[in-house]
């Protein structure tokens, strides 16, 4: 979950993945690897999407531990949770055809 949340993030901040990349000093496949799960993100990327996003480190990883953690009310957390990422996918998309509109405004 914690690679879902940093897409997230980073979209609900309108940046494209490039972008972000050149402001933490990472490369795209590598940032695309964490974004996907394939790859785990270090302590530092962490800290540097904490920086970049003036989001707590701690608050970034008790969102994502507190989705997998099974507790009493994991049902109404992980529905809470559910909807959020629901909004922030709808957040993504909305983006995404707005860039996807200007490129096709842009061409002859």
């Amino acid at each position: 979950m914690l690679n879902q949340a940093l897409r997230l993030i980073r979209t609900y901040h309108d940046l494209s993945q490039t972008e972000l990349c050149s402001e933490l000093g990472l490369s795209n496949s590598y940032l695309s690897e964490i974004e996907s799960g394939k790859k785990q993100p270090s302590l530092e990327i962490l800290k540097k999407y904490s920086e970049q996003f003036d989001i707590p480190l701690s608050s970034i990883l008790f969102f994502s531990e507190n989705l997998e953690a099974p507790k009493p009310s994991d049902k109404f957390r992980k529905n809470i949770a559910e909807k959020i990422i629901t909004i922030l996918e709808w957040n993504e998309s909305r983006i995404n055809a707005k860039e996807t509109n200007k490129k096709k405004a842009k061409m002859p």
